[in-house]
């Protein structure tokens, strides 16, 4: 099982002017290498069956004739193979001439798809040699002895996904045919190209791809003519570019090659039909063409490993684009702060500072949130609740925080309150099972609503993303505030994120900023080792942080099956986690994720802040009482 992966493949074949017999060898060496690759579907540039620029030889009868008997030799020497190959000719129609993409698997024609658009200013003139093959209506010729549907609103169905083509120009427009195509269920579009080099080009073509892409939720594979071209006036750089939902997820490393070029990675379909089926106003502008529906044969691949890169973190920008990403949450945490703050006309936030990494966040996106609405950071009140897990490492961290940012501080033991609890309830104190957690949480929470009482102030939540997922929460203790802030930033973010924001505080803040990043994440509810360190570590006891946040993202961003996303984390952390690990962790958050789900059914407030979002008024409804999914 291939989980949705399709293996696609760009290739720019070294082509000579006019003889079809070296271009139609080119692509099927191509072709063949392809298919060692496993590559399921190649695309090959505009006519590089003949080559772009044969200017007036297309009025000759000889040149066209070699075409389309090149074709036929194409059919045979490739008659063995698998591949679906889509390449690009001159076709004689009755009386017309079309700028065609052949689209031929196992020695068969399977459709021609005609261009629409034909460039015929400046460089380009090809209205003096082509037809539009622009029309609503599919039609069939004879080929090679075989009725072979001809026309634009043809689609090829690979393995129950969908696949259109379109000829370079057919991009350019203001409603390219690919996006009707889209909206009529493709996933990937093919475009053979021949799109000459300027100054300045490229990256335009490059962003024309990605956003086309993005506003078709589709795949798109370009191909464009390379060596060989005529450079009489213009020059063919050869560009290979795959793109996937606004990404670009493959390009050649370099154009302007006098070699063959052949680039290939795999299409997640499954990511992008999820991506659809989410929105519906994606489908409502489509027109009323018919389309036909064009099976291919299976290849039957099984990939064991993909091509493309699987990020390990997915919640993590890239370096190139960290400043402007982590900029933006913290725009967003603290306008939506901001808001809620003025919205209650509060005097104070209040807020625990246990010293991880969680409260620290939480603090900070507070001092930003009071430099913006220019109120003094006396009006934030940091509170310290040492319990019988706290360890002096946190609670120093936590002092020094507090002192070197400048705010209002209050240091309010719970040991004497829970001891006085476990006395009322009859708990033995040596018994250091979930009550014993739990009340030294809840007696937090109450110190923190009731201060806020008391201060007429706002209780700031300072759970996260990831841990709402796990449930990772006592119920009406930590996981209950009056806005949550960090509720839409999972851990992984959390570390990354506060390592970017210490830059902006003196040499003490980011002194013990690096601690409170390098501490490990805990609790600190049961009591600490001899050493004084912690006795509980959260990630000896749910598992690895990235390996949860790489499951939440697949899980509810995508709605991936558990055994996809198994197949997802092994490409992305085969050099960190075996099979075994990552199946046992998998297990553990499906199970705390279904059941957990009545702790979301009412948690506070908070912002959004990327595409996930477990908010149970926004994003994430589900029935607290549903039965979980199984993974074997």
């Amino acid at each position: 099982m291939n989980y949705g992966f399709v293996r696609v493949a760009a290739a720019v074949p070294v082509v000579k002017i006019a003889d079809c017999s070296f271009n139609s060898l080119q692509v099927s060496l191509l072709m063949e290498q392809a298919e060692k690759e496993k590559a399921e579907i190649i695309s090959f540039p505009e006519l590089s069956i003949t080559g772009y620029t044969c200017a007036d030889l297309f009025f000759q009868q000889q040149l066209l004739t070699d075409a389309e008997n090149t074709l036929r030799d194409l059919l045979l020497k490739t008659y063995s193979l698998n591949i679906i190959a889509i390449v690009g000719m001159p076709l004689r129609v009755q009386s017309r001439l079309y700028n065609v993409a052949v689209v031929i698997q196992s020695g068969k024609v399977l459709g021609i798809v005609p261009k629409s658009y034909l460039p015929n200013n400046n460089e380009f003139s090809e209205c003096r040699w082509f037809a539009s093959g622009m029309s609503d209506e599919v039609k069939t010729l004879n080929f090679n002895e075989t009725e072979v549907p001809f026309g634009t609103n043809l689609l090829f169905n690979y393995q129950d996904s969908l696949f259109g083509v379109e000829i370079c120009k057919d991009l350019c427009v203001p409603i390219p045919p690919s996006t009707q195509h889209c909206m009529h269920g493709a996933d990937m579009i093919f475009n053979l190209s021949a799109s000459n080099e300027l100054v300045g080009k490229h990256p335009y073509r490059r962003k024309l791809v990605e956003v086309h892409s993005a506003k078709c939720k589709s795949a798109y594979i370009y191909a464009s003519s390379g060596f060989g071209e005529s450079s009489t006036d213009v020059v063919f750089g050869g560009s290979c570019l795959i793109a996937e939902n606004g990404r670009i997820i493959a390009s050649n490393a370099t154009r302007f090659s006098m070699e063959s070029e052949l680039l290939i990675t795999e299409i997640d379909t499954e990511k992008l039909r999820s991506e659809k089926l989410k929105d519906l106003n994606f489908f409502q502008a489509k027109s009323s063409a018919n389309y036909q529906i064009i099976p291919c044969k299976s290849s039957n691949y099984k990939f064991d490993n993909l091509r493309r890169t699987i990020k390990r973190h997915p919640f993590i920008p890239s370096e190139s684009n960290k400043n402007s990403y982590y900029q933006e949450i913290l725009s967003i945490q603290v306008q939506a702060l901001a808001q809620r703050w003025t919205h209650t006309q509060t005097e104070t936030l209040v807020l625990g500072i246990s010293g991880g990494l969680d409260s620290t966040l939480a603090l900070l996106v507070c001092l930003k949130t009071a430099e913006k609405l220019g109120y003094d950071r006396k009006r934030i009140v940091g509170i310290i609740m040492p319990g019988f897990g706290t360890t002096g490492r946190s609670q120093h961290n936590a002092n020094k925080l507090i002192t070197s940012l400048g705010i209002t501080n209050y240091a309010i033991s719970v040991k004497e309150a829970c001891l006085q609890h476990f006395k009322d309830i009859g708990h033995d104190k040596d018994t250091h099972d979930i009550t014993f957690e739990n009340v030294q949480a809840r007696e937090r929470t109450q110190i923190l609503m009731d201060m806020a009482n008391k201060l007429n102030g706002l209780v700031i939540g300072t759970g996260d993303l990831s841990e709402s997922a796990l449930g990772w929460s006592t119920y009406n203790g930590d996981h209950m505030s009056m806005y949550a802030i960090n509720s839409g930033v999972p851990k992984t973010l959390i570390r990354h994120l506060l390592g970017w924001m210490s830059n902006q505080f003196d040499s003490e803040a980011q002194s013990v900023l690096q601690d409170i990043i390098n501490s490990p994440i805990s609790p600190e509810l049961l009591p600490p080792a001899h050493d004084g360190t912690t006795s509980q570590k959260t990630e000896d006891a749910v598992g690895p942080y990235e390996l949860h946040d790489f499951f939440l993202y697949y899980f509810v961003r995508y709605g991936f099956t558990p055994e996809k996303i198994r197949f997802l984390a092994q490409q992305a952390f085969k050099k960190t986690y075996s099979f075994e690990e990552i199946t046992k962790w998998l297990k553990l958050f499906l199970k705390r994720f279904f059941s957990q789900q009545f702790k979301r059914s009412c948690m506070p407030d908070g912002p959004k802040i990327s595409s996930v979002s477990l908010s149970p008024r926004g994003d994430w409804k589900m029935p607290s009482d549903v039965k979980g999914f199984n993974l074997e």
